[in-house]
């Protein structure tokens, strides 16, 4: 652990000293009358805060039994769910995958973080959404470092393509991480860093911030705050891997060894992956972690990747597959009565026996709704049921109460975790 980190992690100590201990065990989510009060805890807390954003939702719904439930639980108190997953710390305002994403993402309540984890030109293991992504997540191409770069940035050039690969373990780190957006048109490596959207934010880009984290690191955070963790072994470039880690064997294997290494109970760890080999892998030698290791279901028509089938479903249950994640538009449907409920891949995922966690939720604009937004409301293209972004609360429920889903991926970690803690998940 570099001094600089260290003394970074120390310092979100210092913030993070206001531990109590909150009842907490879960209700019969099919009866959100159920819980009450009950909220009794099995081991020190956070003093968790979910910000004025879930309430501002809550107030937009229209009235009904899902309001009144909500609204019920407006006095809090606020605590750490399993439930609630962070996607990539808590990018929607804050940079992906760095010190402060997952700072916040723990301050709401995730009980769960992710890493995604790819790879540097001298084999360490980081956090970062892709391999290539490096010239959108970060400030590399305004550094001296873009001429690392597979195709560096220049005025009026190609498209920029800055890989982790490109660059070692100690260059990756002196990089910062930035709201994932490009200004396409800019004339300078300055301005090409721009185009964040507008209902994101680049508030949290005033100081200098934006630290970048190690899969190492990631660990070491986790394990401090008391979170499970959930590293996604991204695919790469094979010739790459291949001549990293000798295969993608290897490679799958190595992210295991570094939670191994570190000593982190498996039981704390959801390995994910949406190669099926990876997985398949992980079930097979180290069964320990395999066991409760995800398969991300890669399900796209747009793309031509069809649903898995029923067939496929029975195999890979025989095959030690436990746990399926799959997008959460494919997990709903829209009925006559322009409600939102079960699609029937979901119905067939539960009757093959699995465990599903779903992605991703707070992902996309429905400041407007979700018509003609395709992406996570894709089973609503006309908007019929989720008109406005509070409806997005009713796709929520029905993934919890209906679906039963064991967690949500989000990229505001606080609004999932007041649904949570409501619902006693």
């Amino acid at each position: 652990m570099s001094v600089t980190f260290r003394s970074l992690v120390t310092a979100v100590a210092l913030v993070l000293t206001g531990l109590c201990a909150v009842s907490a065990h879960a209700g019969d989510r099919s009866d959100p009358n159920s819980v009450g009060a009950e909220h009794a805890s099995r081991q020190q807390r956070l003093n968790v805060q979910v910000g004025v954003r879930p309430f501002y939702l809550v107030d937009g719904l229209e009235d009904g039994p899902l309001k009144r439930r909500l609204k019920q639980c407006e006095a809090g108190p606020f605590y750490r769910s399993d439930f609630s997953v962070s996607h990539r710390g808590a990018p929607l305002e804050f940079p992906e995958h760095t010190l402060e994403s997952y700072t916040a993402a723990n301050r709401m309540g995730a009980g769960v973080i992710e890493c995604d984890v790819t790879f540097t030109k001298d084999g360490e293991l980081v956090c970062r959404h892709s391999e290539c992504d490096l010239h959108t997540t970060t400030n590399i191409v305004n550094t001296p470092l873009n001429g690392a770069c597979t195709v560096p940035w220049s005025a009026g050039g190609p498209a920029p393509k800055c890989c982790t690969s490109d660059i070692t373990l100690s260059e990756f780190k002196t990089l910062k991480g930035k709201m994932d957006a490009s200004n396409l048109a800019a004339t300078t490596a300055s301005g090409y860093l721009g185009g964040t959207a507008a209902w994101r934010t680049d508030v949290y880009n005033g100081r200098p911030a934006g630290n970048l984290v190690t899969l190492k690191e990631h660990i070491a955070l986790s394990k401090q705050w008391g979170v499970a963790q959930t590293p996604e072994l991204k695919g790469g470039d094979a010739a790459r891997i291949q001549a990293i880690f000798g295969g993608q064997a290897q490679y799958a294997q190595k992210m295991i060894d570094t939670y191994k290494a570190a000593g982190v109970d498996p039981r704390k760890v959801y390995a994910q992956s949406f190669n099926v080999e990876d997985v398949l892998h992980w079930i097979k030698q180290d069964p320990a972690f395999g066991k409760q290791a995800v398969y991300l279901d890669s399900i796209e028509p747009a793309l031509q990747i069809p649903r898995l089938s029923n067939e496929r479903l029975t195999e890979l249950k025989k095959a030690g597959v436990r746990i399926i994640a799959p997008p959460m538009w494919a997990l709903q449907a829209v009925n006559e009565a322009n409600e939102v409920v079960p699609s029937q891949y979901a119905k067939d995922i539960k009757a093959a026996g699995f465990k599903i966690i779903t992605w991703s939720f707070e992902r996309v604009d429905l400041t407007k709704g979700a018509a003609g937004k395709g992406s996570y409301y894709q089973f609503d293209p006309q908007g019929k049921a989720i008109k406005t972004d509070s409806d997005m609360l009713k796709a929520l429920d029905v993934l919890a109460r209906q679906v039963r889903v064991d967690g949500v991926f989000s990229d505001w970690p606080g609004t999932v975790t007041y649904y949570a803690n409501c619902m006693g998940l």
